[in-house]
């Protein structure tokens, strides 16, 4: 499985759902570097599962032990390791499934893939769990960031088609849940104070990298970045950002580039939003198969759900944007 990620750190996550435990590796970090570990246990905290009546009741604390990579508190050049154990863990939910593909779900492809030997239980290594540790090494990588004056923070934009009024959105969650089904939204992030020149060309490109960083979080659809697809509807002369000097830099009078020309970062905040699906885990009868027979059938899906990934989603798009610009960012730094 393809589980890994970066060019100047490298991390690879590991677990499944319902395994024993989940956890990520960490390699390429300087050493010598103290870590708030209670920032990192507050950063996963608004990830958590079983802290909303309006998530799955899935309770589980996801406090990372670090077994590898610390001395003293700090990095000594080892490889990071971190193990978050699973302890509210019900397998038999997911029996069902094992013939049966939920909708919307990487049952069927894992199967086909893997050849009937993937893990299904809640998902198995496909499962929004995996973002627990993907939160562990973006909250590492924040605190780094945060110590070069770059900051990463995202927000929810639009819930169920619903934007701004946060009433409204947790209303339509709520409706949705009641009613056996699910909605999706979008979340924007800003990465403030990023340098100008991290990035590469074509395949470098600092689109790409949080592109693919982001794009490990289940459920993730699309990225835009900037203005993004309403660019299309603009005219050059209203999309492109004038440069000025201020302050002894160069700055552009507006941003619908989003931060990023050619690939590179131009200084001024990288801007992008993501857009989630509604949760494909509902209640309602939906059409599947039975794989064994190649019949068509029915399906209902129980268990323990959220009927909306994207308020917990929030932390792990941070995560996936600091593991992003830190990476260029190191490299960057070795090019000077």
């Amino acid at each position: 499985m393809g589980s890994g990620y970066g060019e100047n750190i490298k991390l690879t996550i590991f677990g499944q759902s319902h395994s024993e435990a989940i956890g990520m590796v960490l390699e390429g970090l300087p050493a010598g570097v103290k870590l708030d570990i209670d920032a990192i246990e507050r950063f996963l905290a608004r990830r958590a599962p079983g802290n909303s009546p309006l998530s799955t009741p899935r309770k589980e604390a996801d406090k990372p032990v670090f077994v590898s990579g610390l001395s003293d508190g700090c990095t000594c050049g080892a490889p990071l390791t971190a193990l978050i154990y699973n302890t509210d863990v019900r397998p038999g939910d997911y029996e069902p499934y094992k013939n049966v593909p939920r909708p919307g779900h990487a049952d069927y492809t894992a199967s086909v893939k893997y050849g009937g030997y993937a893990d299904y239980s809640g998902g198995g290594h496909f499962s929004g769990r995996l973002t627990a540790p993907l939160c562990v090494a973006g909250a590492i990588c924040m605190q780094l960031l945060s110590a070069e004056g770059i900051t990463v923070k995202a927000r929810i934009a639009e819930i169920g088609g619903i934007a701004g009024d946060e009433a409204q959105m947790l209303e339509a969650v709520a409706y949705a849940k009641a009613a056996g089904d699910s909605v999706g939204g979008i979340v924007e992030c800003v990465v403030d104070g990023s340098p100008a020149g991290l990035g590469d060309p074509m395949f470098g490109g600092m689109e790409n990298r949080i592109a693919a960083a982001v794009f490990a979080i289940p459920a993730v659809k699309g990225i835009e970045f900037g203005e993004g697809f309403n660019a299309a509807r603009l005219k050059g002369s209203e999309n492109n950002d004038g440069f000025r000097v201020s302050g002894g830099r160069v700055v552009t009078e507006s941003n619908h580039a989003g931060g990023i020309l050619g690939g590179i970062t131009n200084g001024m905040p990288l801007v992008f939003r993501v857009a989630f699906k509604p949760t494909p885990s509902i209640a309602l009868s939906q059409h599947s198969v039975e794989l064994d027979k190649l019949t068509d059938t029915d399906v209902c899906v129980g268990g323990r759900h959220d009927p909306c990934v994207v308020p917990r989603a929030v932390p792990c798009v941070e995560a996936a944007a600091a593991l992003a610009v830190y990476d260029a960012f190191l490299g960057r730094k070795r090019e000077m």
